[in-house]
């Protein structure tokens, strides 16, 4: 992929003024109330007359809506988010009906996230200041970071978080972005919660546990809202953002040391081999939820996937039901058993292992192998192994 076709989103706080708040604020609420109605008229058009509903047919529905009396008030607003939120509507129904994701489902107005898609007729970006249709003044961002130099955004998003802070991302081409030179390394990634992740070179990556330094900040917060009476109450109101904060604090510093791992991988190794764990079905565990949720595996990989692209380099996702833990690295010796509470063990062949670096060895070893052969490999993502289910080994509990 060349460098200029790669498309990047620049993210910033944004704090607007009362006026710019409160406009920002209706459209998001217009935005939402369109794509419920749109999701409901293309619901009830296939359960009551096996009729599919596209675009164009909700863009036309959106024109007689603003006519009525009672939606009106759709017109207050600038018509880009609205028609951008039934592109939103029709790629999940395209996904829907490709198997790649569940039904559309409706927004909420307390859980959805709030935000604003604006295209290039919606916005004027010019010397660093940036102006959204129906506002007069420009937006007071805080550039946290420069812009790639002549960029000019294809889309603006504005949005608000649960903790009432509010963001705008700009869409538009990174020419920084550029595959870095091949230097034939390679590493074996496997996931652990004593040890965040172990590398097939014996170094073991902490985990910070982010959830857990605020655990007690974050009970007293709810319960402080518990406490609070039911519904739109000032008082209920304010500590819900209280705990929102706190959510908010905690993702934050996850999201960073992600971006910092994930960048330091990719910049380090041209091939990175990691397991292909379904977190969906390990999240069942009761008991390990708290800490998987917490050790956010699926960002991880997420971030390493985009940034391997990015950069030209090479993700191989090695099957979850390979026995990396009971395979010696050294000889090949399966071993018939390996409980959970043994961390090292010898094999037969006099070598001692670590059990988290011996599985990361493996599954750097099964990743090249296959990758070599070319069997079952995809772009950026490649499965060895034959069959899918659940991870061959268990986690242990969280100490």
């Amino acid at each position: 992929m060349e460098a200029a076709h790669v498309k990047r989103a620049f993210k910033y706080r944004l704090y607007p003024t009362d006026a710019q708040a409160a406009e920002l604020s209706r459209t998001f609420g217009c935005v939402r109330k369109v794509y419920n109605m749109a999701l409901a008229a293309r619901t009830e058009a296939w359960v009551l007359r096996q009729e599919r509903v596209n675009y164009n047919a909700t863009s036309a529905m959106l024109t007689a809506w603003k006519k009525t009396e009672e939606l009106a008030y759709l017109n207050d607003v600038s018509s880009v988010p609205l028609q951008q939120t039934l592109r939103h509507l029709q790629a999940a129904f395209t996904h829907f009906f490709a198997k790649r994701a569940k039904y559309p489902r409706f927004k909420s107005r307390k859980k959805s996230r709030k935000s604003a898609e604006y295209t290039t007729s919606a916005f004027r970006f010019r010397d660093g200041r940036l102006t959204l249709a129906k506002m007069a003044e420009p937006l007071d961002i805080v550039w946290s970071r420069a812009l790639p130099e002549d960029a000019q955004p294809s889309t603006v998003t504005v949005s608000q978080d649960a903790a009432g802070r509010w963001y705008v991302s700009l869409l538009c081409e990174d020419p920084g972005i550029k595959p870095l030179a091949d230097n034939g390394k390679a590493v074996g990634v496997d996931a652990g919660l004593d040890h965040l992740l172990t590398l097939s070179t014996g170094e073991k990556v902490s985990n910070p546990r982010h959830e857990r330094r605020d655990r007690v900040r974050l009970a007293k917060a709810q319960r402080e809202l518990s406490r609070k009476a039911r519904g739109e109450g000032a008082n209920r109101a304010k500590a819900r953002r209280k705990v929102a904060r706190i959510h908010a604090r905690i993702a934050d510093r996850r999201r960073d040391h992600l971006h910092k791992l994930t960048t330091r991988l990719v910049r380090e190794n041209q091939t990175i081999v990691i397991e292909d764990l379904t977190v969906r079905n390990l999240l069942k565990n009761g008991r390990l939820a708290r800490a998987i949720s917490d050790a956010a595996w699926r960002e991880f990989r997420s971030m390493l996937e985009y940034k391997a692209q990015w950069y030209g380099r090479e993700v191989i996702a090695v099957d979850r039901w390979f026995p990396s833990s009971k395979l010696c690295s050294n000889c090949g010796t399966l071993q018939d058993k390996m409980p959970l509470s043994v961390r090292t063990w010898t094999c037969d062949c006099g070598v001692t292992h670590d059990r988290d670096v011996n599985a990361a060895r493996n599954t750097l070893a099964a990743g090249l192998a296959v990758s070599a052969c070319g069997a079952g490999v995809r772009p950026q993502r490649t499965t060895p192994g034959g069959q899918s289910a659940t991870k061959q080994e268990l986690l242990r509990r969280e100490p």
